[in-house]
């Protein structure tokens, strides 16, 4: 699989995650900038627009400054997302 089918799915575990677990959450504060910023970054990558359009960088420091949860599995997939990122922008 490519690196960029990766992320999209990555994208859309953790918007799914948000909007199953956190939906209460997302209307405001650092989950809805994080949801917010992934739900644009699918939005670019479904439409082959420029990958540096695409802004999830930050989400896991934005959600740690916030909450003390290290072990909560949406902060893993947030990380991988956003290393996977930086791997295709560098590419």
């Amino acid at each position: 699989m490519d690196k960029k089918k990766q992320l999209i799915d990555l994208i859309k575990v953790v918007i799914n995650n948000l909007e199953n677990d956190y939906y209460n959450e997302i209307t405001s504060g650092v989950l809805q900038l994080i949801y917010k910023r992934y739900k644009k970054a699918l939005d670019v990558m479904e439409n082959n627009e420029d990958i540096r359009e695409v802004n999830i960088i930050g989400g896991v420091r934005a959600y740690m400054d916030s909450y003390n949860d290290y072990l909560n599995p949406l902060l893993g997939e947030l990380h991988k997302a956003e290393k996977l990122n930086r791997e295709l922008f560098i590419a």
